[in-house]
């Protein structure tokens, strides 16, 4: 059966899809799908056939929903009603859906959502309704979480791959928290991240992490970008490492896992935290194959003076075709791809609104 590469990219007006046929050499592009809203979070759902998009579309007048397509974004399922809500008495109000995860296959038709204000909700449905997940939002660290430069979020959601009853989420700021009873009991994993910002440079919570990504086939190892630092651990988010050694800076938002080797990372570095930009306004995106002892900088086909913008939390990904393809976008409304694992790029869109987010897969065409 003939395939398609299917790009979602969010942006602060609207959502763009993009779909090429042709091996990525091409790409046709459709959009904007409801330009007035903000797009912080968009997924492709490939446990089921067809494949499902969702977005969190954000009206600055109306508040959040969440809209699926099984149409790859020709239509939108979009609710008359916040699907997304707190329950009656929680005193608080969902402004931003900043993350959209779907489960595992075992659980076809859960998704999760991460929110601002910090908080996780599950969709029984396949992403159409949620519900709080109490067990965080009754967390006694709760009332020390406080907002990051971007928001409250929480906006990371790793489900792990195997097994259903473990939820890795992270958060700005507050840092990494875990659960292994279904969202019941959580508790802080940040051993080993350092808060130079607080008293205690090294708290039991508190951190302002950017973000996490998981391989796979390989759960216990997961890799992390934090304001700042560069970290990885071993054990399922027990204890921390830095890695960030042979990076120009150790300030960042994505992180990145290849999709098939467990070895292989990727990271966009900024300046500094008050120079978000790439160092020298050279654009390069940096990745290892040796779990983060070392990196390599990419730049064939970017450009290599005067690119003063910069690559937010979710706004680089990889699909899952082989070679695998890998794409980020700017602040600056570009957005660039790799048909070949990070060797060769090419801008594949340019003057879109500000990129907030990119997901990518290989679909039935």
């Amino acid at each position: 059966m003939a395939s398609l590469t299917l790009l979602a990219i969010g942006t602060r007006k609207g959502l763009w899809v993009a779909t090429s046929a042709d091996g990525r050499a091409s790409w046709r592009l459709s959009g904007p799908h409801q330009p007035v809203d903000s797009v912080y979070a968009v997924a492709i759902d490939t446990r089921r056939s067809p494949p499902r998009l969702l977005a969190g579309f954000t009206s600055e007048h109306f508040g959040p929903v969440v809209a699926v397509s099984d149409d790859l974004g020709t239509t939108w399922d979009e609710p008359d009603h916040r699907v997304i809500a707190f329950p009656d008495g929680a005193d608080a109000v969902v402004s931003r859906v900043w993350q959209i995860a779907p489960a595992s296959p075992d659980e076809p038709d859960v998704v999760y959502a991460g929110t601002e204000p910090t908080a996780l909700f599950r969709s029984a449905d396949g992403g159409r309704n949620y519900e709080l997940v109490r067990g965080l939002w009754d967390h006694p660290h709760r009332a020390e979480w406080t907002p990051g430069g971007g928001g409250m979020a929480l906006h990371t959601v790793l489900p792990h791959p195997t097994d259903a009853r473990q939820i890795t989420v992270a958060m700005s700021t507050g840092g990494v928290y875990r659960t292994e009873d279904g969202g019941g009991t959580w508790r802080a994993s940040n051993t080993g991240i350092r808060a130079p910002f607080l008293p205690n440079e090294y708290p039991e919570y508190g951190q302002c992490v950017h973000k996490v990504a998981r391989h796979p086939a390989r759960p216990d190892r997961l890799f992390l970008q934090n304001h700042p630092g560069v970290y990885r651990s071993d054990d399922g988010g027990a204890r921390w490492r830095s890695i960030a050694g042979g990076l120009p800076s150790d300030f960042g938002f994505p992180m990145v896992v290849h999709p098939h080797r467990q070895d292989v990372v990727y990271a966009f570095p900024l300046a500094a935290d008050l120079e978000r930009f790439p160092p020298d306004g050279s654009c390069r995106v940096y990745r290892s194959e040796d779990a983060g002892e070392s990196w390599t900088p990419l730049s064939r086909g970017l450009p290599q003076n005067g690119f003063w913008s910069a690559v937010l939390r979710d706004a680089m990904c990889v699909d899952d075709a082989e070679p695998a393809g890998v794409y980020f976008g700017s602040r600056s409304g570009e957005v660039y791809a790799s048909p070949d694992e990070g060797e060769s790029w090419c801008r594949i869109v340019e003057h879109l609104p500000d990129v907030l987010c990119v997901r990518a897969a290989t679909v039935p065409g």
